[in-house]
C-alpha cells in the first residue's frame, strides 16, 4: 500500500520503500507499547482482506501545532477501497472507540487542503478545521479538531 502513489500522493508525496514500510510498522507497534493508543489494520469483514490502516499518533511532527500531546487521526487505504465508503466505516469505529474507550477530549487531523476525499471524510466525522499551518515542508496543511461528544445520560462524560 505504501509503495503506490496514488495512497501516499497527500501523505508523504512520494512512494515508500521497503524500509520506510517497515519503519511505519514499528513506530506503530511502539505507539500501542508506549501511549496505549495506535493504528489498527482495516480488513474486509467477509474475507479478511488488508484494506488500509487507521489509527491515531502522536508522531511528534516537526512543525508549529497549536497544541501538542493530542492523539493524531490518521487514515490511508489501498486503491481498490477508495470511494466505497469503507474509510467512514473504518473511521466511525475508530471514534467510537476513542470516544469511549480512550476517551480522548479531543483529537485531531492533519490534511493536505488539495486532499477533498479526506476533508470530506473528516468532515463527515465530526471534524472542523480549526487552523491552516506550515506542514512537514513548509507547504500549508489543515489542522482539523474534533471534540468528543458528550453523553447526556451520563454525568461523567
Amino acid at each position: 500500500m505504501w509503495a503506490d502513489p496514488e495512497v501516499t500522493r497527500f501523505i508523504s508525496g512520494r512512494p515508500a520503500t521497503e524500509h520506510e514500510s517497515w519503519m511505519r510498522y514499528l513506530r506503530y507497534a511502539g505507539h500501542w507499547i508506549v501511549m496505549g493508543y495506535g493504528f489498527w489494520a482495516a480488513t474486509l469483514k467477509d474475507t479478511g482482506a488488508f484494506i488500509g490502516e487507521i489509527g491515531f499518533s502522536d508522531f511528534k511532527r516537526p512543525i508549529d501545532l497549536p497544541v501538542r500531546g493530542l492523539p493524531e487521526a490518521g487514515w490511508a487505504f489501498v486503491r481498490s477501497a477508495h470511494g466505497q465508503g469503507l474509510a467512514g466505516e473504518a473511521l466511525s469505529a475508530c471514534l467510537a472507540w476513542a470516544d469511549k474507550v480512550a476517551r480522548f477530549p479531543l483529537t485531531t487531523c492533519i490534511i493536505e487542503p488539495q486532499n477533498a476525499p479526506s476533508i470530506r471524510l473528516a468532515e463527515r466525522a465530526g471534524y472542523k478545521q480549526a487552523a491552516v499551518i506550515a506542514g512537514t515542508e513548509g507547504t500549508p496543511v489543515g489542522l482539523y479538531e474534533r471534540a468528543r461528544p458528550k453523553n447526556r445520560q451520563s454525568p461523567e462524560s
